[in-house]
């Protein structure tokens, strides 16, 4: 079985830093980028991510805009999103529905909590 690569798209590099270490340490390949533009590389290479977690709140594109995006593509429609935020649970849950993520992580989030989402996606 090949490592399962997350794409991990945050503009704070210190919850890029504690996500990619926790996933790294769990066996996962991490690729880190802290805009949805500079993503693009990671997503769109011959070796497309098992799975792609976006924070809400980010510069230029938000995390709730860049799902829309890559869900309406043709070579991104698969794969699965995880929108992150420090939103209230209902209003992130509905945000996550009407961006069609396939799911959401509630910030601050500890260890447990990411790795439970992360393996409920990628199982």
């Amino acid at each position: 079985m090949s490592t399962k690569r997350i794409v991990i798209i945050d503009d704070s590099p210190l919850v890029l830093a504690m996500m990619a270490d926790t996933l790294q340490d769990e066996g996962y390949e991490v690729c880190a980028a802290e805009t949805g533009l500079e993503a693009n590389r990671f997503i769109f290479s011959s070796h497309p991510p098992d799975l792609i977690l976006v924070d809400v709140m980010m510069p230029m594109l938000n995390g709730d805009q860049k799902v829309r995006l890559l869900k309406e593509r043709e070579k991104s429609r698969d794969i699965p999103v995880l929108l992150m935020s420090s939103k209230p649970v209902d209003e992130l849950a509905a945000l996550s529905r009407s961006a069609g993520a396939d799911g959401y992580i509630q910030k601050p989030f500890n260890k447990a909590v990411l790795l439970e989402h992360v393996h409920k996606v990628l199982d």
